[in-house]
Order: C-alpha cells, then structure tokens, then sequence
C-alpha cells in the first residue's frame, strides 16, 4: 500500500514500555539503559469478527467438565501442571540452560503422541538431526509426533492448520519471530 510508512518505536527491553523517543530512564518499570529502538513494518492487520456475543456469567453457574485434563506418562509433571495438561492451555517450561527442558519437553510430548494425539513439536534451536539424536537416546520413535524445524510464527500457524495437533510444543519461545516486524527473535516486540 502506498504511502504507509515504517513506524519506530524504543521499547523498554524490561517492561515493553513504548515511547516515541528514546530515554534513559524507563518510565514505567525505572530501570535505566533499556529502550532499544524498534521498526514495526506496516503489515496486513487480522480483522476479527465475534461470530456470537458473549455476556457475562456468575461463577457458580459454570460447570467445570471433569477428566479434561491430557495426562502424560509422568504423574510429576502432571502434578506441577495441576493434574494434566488443559486443553487450549499455554504453559512456559523455564529453567537454567542445560538443565533438561528440552529433553522433558521431548518426553512429555512423546507421551502425549503415544496416547494417541497428534503432537507438533516446533524446533527453533535445534535441526532435525539434533531432535532425532536426542530421541534416539531417550528410545522415543512415536507415529504420532512430528517435528518441524521452524522459527517464523507465520510458517508455524500454517503447519498448525495443516496438522491439527492436539498438542504443540515450542523450543523454544525466544527464537521465534514475526516477519512483518524487524526487530530480533525474543524482543519484546516480537
């Protein structure tokens, strides 16, 4: 489109505070040095439409459905997770590096194809080999889950359309990007 220009913003590195300058001092979180300078290239903007219109509904007129829950093969990390995974929930596995969250995430999701689901795992920091050679050593060769070397959200989405899973897992989070901003993987624009 003609005449839509590149917007630039600073981005507090911290918080995601916004401002049209730089400044030192972030106004919003107070931490100093944060603001990165960040374009936000004009792209097709999603229109959403409510297909039906929600109201409002008292809490003890909501009935929670029992057994919902996914389990995995490990009543650990189903306990942390509050007694299995939600479906159309996000959970954010953090930890030190080299401390095994990508060979948990590997397991779990494992368990998760075994039991029948369709399971996507989106590797952004490691090639196919890598995810093979890992599976290989933890003996996990399951149908049902497929890997997929990628890093842009936009490719990621289509592979979901594509599949369906029941479950996706992303490993990991900061190594994913947006194309139509040019800021870096893991910024808080992206």
């Amino acid at each position: 489109m003609a005449g839509r220009k590149t917007k630039i913003v600073f981005v507090c590195q911290n918080c995601g505070y916004e401002s049209a300058r730089w400044a030192g001092r972030c106004p919003a979180c107070g931490e100093w040095n944060t603001f990165a300078e960040e374009k936000i290239e004009p792209g097709r903007k999603e229109i959403r439409t409510r297909k039906d219109k929600r109201v409002a509904i008292r809490l003890a007129e909501v009935r929670a459905e029992k057994n919902q829950r996914m389990h995995s093969n490990s009543p650990e990390f189903d306990r942390v997770l509050g007694g299995g995974l939600v479906p159309g929930s996000l959970v954010l596995l953090g930890g030190d590096p080299g401390i095994g969250k990508s060979t948990l995430l590997l397991q779990r999701m494992a368990d998760y194809a075994r039991s029948g689901c369709t399971v996507l795992y989106v590797a952004g920091e490691e090639s196919l080999e890598q995810v093979r050679m890992r599976a290989d050593r933890l003996g996990i060769d399951e149908e049902r889950l497929w890997i997929f070397p990628e890093t842009d959200v936009l490719a990621v989405r289509e592979e979901v359309e594509r599949l369906e899973p029941a479950v996706v897992a992303v490993d990991s989070i900061q190594t994913m990007y947006h194309p139509d901003y040019e800021s870096a993987p893991g910024s808080v624009t992206q």
